[in-house]
């Protein structure tokens, strides 16, 4: 069942707020969820109490874009304060300091803390210009998109992998395609908040499909129009609640029982940021056969960068 989303969206500031600090939310919670897993690792769960604490700080704070902008400018600091929270409970478990799987999660936290840099840059960016668009060279905004892929194929931790060739995967690979192509050649022009709607997606559309499933982006500007399409092989959406879904805070009952380290407002942002720009947006989905999400907007790749 193929719908095209056209309600309204009542939105409060804070709830505003919490939509653009999204991509920010998400970093947050994959950081509380490593903190944790070195804290089993090295045998007390509470090790990492004040990094954690720290952390959900910040996201209480996201209400409050005053708040949320300066711990944005501080972001240094709180990477400083976890990164002596670490050596400390390091420090508690001299020996277990070499071992491999330590090192691992030391090394996503860094690798979380780039991740961090950049959506910190971003957000920054558009508290400047909310309406910011951004041209990208192609090849830029594709490898983006592969570190994501990479980074949550690393957090899996051997539980699954992600292939780009269809040839290479195995029963329990996610083969992930993604394209990109423009009337302009080697760049695109887009809203500079849309990277944040592609990521929102794709993860969403990685995290409700199974194991062995495929996930199919492409992004194009035609010159007429940017489109985005996502489709997966995931768990779909009851057709009673398609449009139900792009409401803050609701996921459809099929998936309630998939655990999420987001906010639950990924399909929220995504229609929000699409009426902004004077998009639309459809969601064809059938429960149990997967989901194809469709954006489009008006192109301004004839237009000059900002």
């Amino acid at each position: 069942m193929k719908i095209e989303i056209t309600r309204d969206l009542s939105l409060s500031p804070e709830q505003t707020s919490l939509l653009d600090m999204h991509s920010f939310l998400n970093v947050m919670n994959v950081l509380i969820s490593q903190f944790y897993q070195i804290g089993n690792f090295l045998g007390d769960r509470k090790l990492l109490k004040g990094s954690i604490e720290h952390c959900k700080e910040i996201i209480a704070a996201f209400s409050d874009p005053a708040h949320t902008l300066e711990h944005l400018g501080d972001v240094e600091s709180s990477k400083e304060m976890i990164r002596d929270d670490i050596k400390g409970a390091l420090d508690t478990r001299p020996d277990l300091r070499a071992a491999e799987e330590l090192r691992e999660y030391t090394t996503n936290i860094e690798s979380i803390f780039a991740v961090l840099d950049v959506r910190v840059r971003e957000i920054l960016a558009r508290a400047q210009q909310p309406d910011l668009w951004i041209r990208y060279q192609i090849s830029d905004l594709t490898n983006n998109f592969i570190n994501l892929f990479t980074a949550i194929e690393r957090n899996a931790r051997g539980r699954y992998h992600i292939v780009y060739n269809i040839a290479s995967k195995h029963s329990l690979d996610y083969f992930v395609s993604f394209q990109i192509s423009s009337i302009e050649g080697e760049t695109i022009y887009i809203p500079a908040v849309f990277q944040d709607v592609m990521r929102d997606l794709i993860m969403n559309a990685r995290k409700y499909t199974d194991l062995g499933g495929d996930i199919i982006a492409g992004l194009d500007d035609d010159g007429e129009q940017l489109c985005f399409v996502v489709e997966d092989t995931g768990r779909g959406i009851p057709g009673d609640q398609i449009e139900q879904v792009v409401d803050y805070g609701v996921r459809a009952r099929n998936v309630m029982d998939k655990e999420t380290k987001g906010g639950g407002f990924g399909l929220t942002k995504a229609y929000f940021v699409t009426k902004q720009f004077g998009g639309r947006m459809w969601i064809e989905s059938d429960e149990d056969e997967g989901t194809i999400i469709t954006i489009t907007i008006p192109s301004r790749a004839s237009q000059p960068a900002n």
